[in-house]
C-alpha cells in the first residue's frame, strides 16, 4: 500500500516578516444551520404575534364557516347566522305518528350558546398553520332548562297520548254494551329531553337531520283484554239480559225486567283484569219502577176504628198485613242472572207481618181513653156544601196523630179537585164571594179549629176569613187555601190523638179522642172594637155572586185553661175582620 506523507508544517511566523497564517475555517454547513435556526425562530415569533389566536381554517358550526376569525368575530357571525334557526319551531313526531307537532324552543327551554361554541374551536399556532392544520365541523353548545322542557313535552303529550282502553261490559236499556280493549301509548318525556337537546339546530348539510325529530313513546297494554270481555259476555252478560227475573213473595208474582236490573248491574275488573258482576240490591229495591209490583205483593194492615160508646172509647176491627222484605234483594237476584229460561230465573222473596198502627190491644197504651173535645158547625143546606163538607170529613175521619206530631188539613184532605171528590162552590177570594172547587170546606176548617181550641193543643198555623161569616163564632174560625194557607196543630198533649169527623146535610162535627191536658178549656170573647162600615158596589162580571153587607171589626178571644176548678193559664187570639161590602149583580134581561 503506498503511504502518502503529510504536508510539511508551516514555518513559524516571525513578527514583522510579512503576513502570518490564516485563522481556522468554520464549516459552511454550521453557518447555514445557525442562520436557519435564527430565521425560523424569528418567523414563529412574528407569526404568533400576527395570528392572535385565530380559529383554525375550515371550522364550521351547522354549516356556518368561522375559520380564520377571531373569537369575537366568530361569536358575532354565529349569533347572526344561527339566530333564525335557533328561534324556529322544532318539528317533532310522536312515536309512529306521521302528523308533525311544533315546539317553541324558548318555551321548551332550548337556547344556543355562541360563546361556549366558539370556545370549543381549535386555535392552531404557526407550525399548525405551516403544516396545514384545519378545524372541521364542531357541534353547537345548546343549553336546556329541563323544567321548562318537561313542561312543554308534558303539554305536548296531553294532545298526543292515547290512553289504554280497558275492555268493559255494561248494560243499557236491557241490552249488553261492550267496550273493546285497546292498547295505549304515552310520550317518553325523560328520553325525549335528551333527543330534543341533541336534535336542536340540525345541520342543513345533513340530510338525515333535515326532517322532523321523532320522539319515543312507551306502550301500555290493557289488563282486561278482548278474550276476557268475550268470556264475560258469553257466561254472564247475555244470559243476564235474556229475560225477566221472577220472584215469588208470599204467593204473589213479581217480575223484574232486564232494563230495570241492568240499570243497577255492573261488571268490574279485578287486579288481574277479570270481570265480575255486581248488583246494587238496595238501589234496585228503591227503583220506582218496582214500587207498584212490590206494593201489589204486599197486604196493607187495617187500623182499628175507634168510637165513643157511653163516654168510653172502644175499638173495632183492625188486622195485620204483610210486606215484601227487600233487604237482601241483590243477593237473591244476582245468582239467578246467569240462568236462561223462567225456571232457572225464578227465586223467592220473604215477607213479614206488619202490625196496624192502631189496634184493639194498643190504643189504650197510646193514651186514647177519653173525649178531649168536640165541636159542631151548622150550615145552610146546599148540594155543593153537602158534597164538599162530607168529602173533607170522610178524609179526616180516623186520623191518628202521635204525641209530638203535627197534623195538617191540606196534607190530610188534599187538593180540592174533581179527581179528589170535590165540586165547585162559593168561596171567599179577595174579600168577595167567588166560585171555585171545594167551596164550603171552610166549615170543616172552622170546626177543626174549635176542636183544637177546646182540646188545649197548639194551633201552629191558621187564618180567619177576611170578613166575618155569621154562622161561625167570632174570633174562633178558620179557612184554608190549597198552596197558600193551611190549618195545622201540634199534638203537645203528651198522648196520641184520634180524630172523629162526620157530616150531615146541615152540619159537621169533629171530636178529639185522647187524654185531656186540662179539666176544662173555656172561651171568653171580648167586645167588637174598631167597627168599620161596609160599602155598596155592583159587580158586572159573569161569575158575580151577590153578598149582603156586614160591618168590619176587631175582636179578642181568650182561651182559658182550668185545672182543679182554678184557672191554670190563659192565651189570647186576636182577629181583624174587614167590612163585607154589599155586592149586587146585574139583572138578566
Amino acid at each position: 500500500m503506498a503511504v502518502i506523507p503529510p504536508p510539511p508544517p508551516h514555518p513559524p511566523h516571525v513578527p514583522g516578516s510579512g503576513p502570518g497564517p490564516r485563522p481556522p475555517r468554520i464549516p459552511r454547513f454550521v453557518l447555514l444551520g445557525g442562520g436557519l435556526a435564527v430565521g425560523i425562530g424569528g418567523l414563529f415569533l412574528v407569526g404568533s404575534l400576527a395570528l392572535g389566536g385565530e380559529i383554525a381554517p375550515g371550522t364550521t358550526v351547522r354549516g356556518v364557516d368561522i375559520g380564520g376569525l377571531s373569537p369575537d368575530d366568530a361569536r358575532e357571525r354565529l349569533t347572526t347566522e344561527l339566530a333564525a334557526p335557533a328561534a324556529a319551531p322544532v318539528e317533532v313526531l310522536i312515536g309512529e305518528d306521521d302528523e308533525p307537532h311544533e315546539l317553541n324552543p324558548a318555551v321548551a327551554g332550548l337556547t344556543f350558546d355562541p360563546a361556549a361554541t366558539v370556545d370549543r374551536a381549535s386555535r392552531p399556532g404557526l407550525l399548525g398553520r405551516l403544516f396545514g392544520t384545519e378545524g372541521g365541523e364542531i357541534d353547537p353548545v345548546v343549553r336546556q332548562d329541563e323544567e321548562a322542557g318537561r313542561a312543554a313535552l308534558t303539554a305536548l303529550a296531553e294532545d298526543s297520548d292515547t290512553t289504554v282502553s280497558e275492555g268493559a261490559v255494561a248494560f243499557e236499556d236491557g241490552a249488553v254494551r261492550v267496550t273493546r280493549a285497546r292498547a295505549g301509548s304515552s310520550l317518553d318525556v325523560a328520553e325525549s329531553l335528551g333527543l330534543l337537546r341533541e336534535g336542536f339546530l340540525p345541520s342543513g348539510d345533513d340530510p338525515d337531520a333535515a326532517g322532523p325529530l321523532r320522539l319515543p313513546v312507551t306502550a301500555a297494554q290493557p289488563v282486561t283484554d278482548a278474550d276476557e270481555v268475550a268470556r264475560a259476555v258469553e257466561e254472564f252478560a247475555e244470559p243476564a239480559m235474556s229475560g225477566p227475573v221472577v220472584l215469588d213473595a208470599g204467593g204473589a208474582r213479581i217480575e223484574l225486567p232486564p232494563e230495570v236490573i241492568g240499570d243497577h248491574l255492573t261488571m268490574n275488573a279485578d287486579g288481574a283484569g277479570r270481570l265480575s258482576p255486581a248488583l246494587d240490591g238496595e238501589a234496585l229495591a228503591d227503583d220506582e219502577r218496582l214500587a207498584e209490583p212490590f206494593a201489589r205483593a204486599a197486604v196493607a194492615p187495617t187500623d182499628a176504628t175507634l168510637r165513643l160508646t157511653g163516654g168510653e172509647v172502644v175499638a173495632e176491627g183492625g188486622a195485620p198485613g204483610t210486606r215484601v222484605v227487600t233487604d237482601g234483594l241483590g243477593d237473591t237476584v244476582l245468582p239467578l242472572l246467569p240462568g236462561r229460561g223462567e225456571a232457572a230465573r225464578t227465586g223467592t222473596l220473604p215477607t213479614e207481618r206488619v202490625e196496624p198502627e192502631l189496634n184493639a190491644d194498643n190504643y189504650r197504651e197510646l193514651g186514647i181513653v177519653e173525649e178531649m173535645s168536640s165541636f159542631t158547625v151548622g150550615f145552610e143546606p146546599a148540594a155543593y156544601r153537602t158534597t164538599n163538607i162530607g168529602r173533607a170529613a170522610e178524609l179526616i175521619n180516623g186520623s191518628l196523630v202521635p204525641a209530638g206530631d203535627t197534623w195538617s188539613f191540606n196534607d190530610t184532605v188534599g187538593e180540592r179537585t174533581e179527581e179528589n171528590g170535590f165540586v165547585e162552590g162559593v168561596i171567599i177570594l179577595d174579600d168577595q164571594y167567588e166560585r171555585a172547587q171545594g167551596g164550603g170546606v171552610s166549615a170543616v176548617a172552622t170546626t177543626m179549629f174549635n176542636a183544637v181550641f177546646f182540646a188545649g193543643v197548639d194551633p201552629v198555623e191558621y187564618g180567619a176569613h177576611s170578613f166575618y161569616i155569621e154562622r161561625y163564632p167570632e174570633g174562633r174560625e178558620a179557612t184554608v187555601a190549597w198552596g197558600s194557607l193551611d190549618l195545622r196543630f201540634l199534638n203537645d198533649s203528651g198522648h196520641a190523638i184520634y180524630i172523629l169527623a162526620s157530616a150531615t146535610d146541615t152540619s159537621v162535627t169533629i171530636t178529639f179522642l185522647g187524654t185531656k191536658r186540662y179539666d176544662e178549656v173555656l172561651a171568653e170573647a171580648g167586645p167588637r172594637e174598631n167597627v168599620t162600615q161596609p160599602e155598596r158596589r155592583e159587580d158586572e162580571g159573569e161569575d158575580c155572586v151577590p153578598q149582603p153587607p156586614l160591618e168590619g171589626f176587631d175582636v179578642a178571644v181568650d182561651r182559658v185553661f182550668v185545672e182543679g176548678g182554678q184557672e191554670a193559664g190563659r192565651e189570647t187570639f186576636r182577629t181583624t175582620y174587614v167590612p163585607r161590602d154589599e155586592v149586587t149583580c146585574p139583572t138578566a134581561d
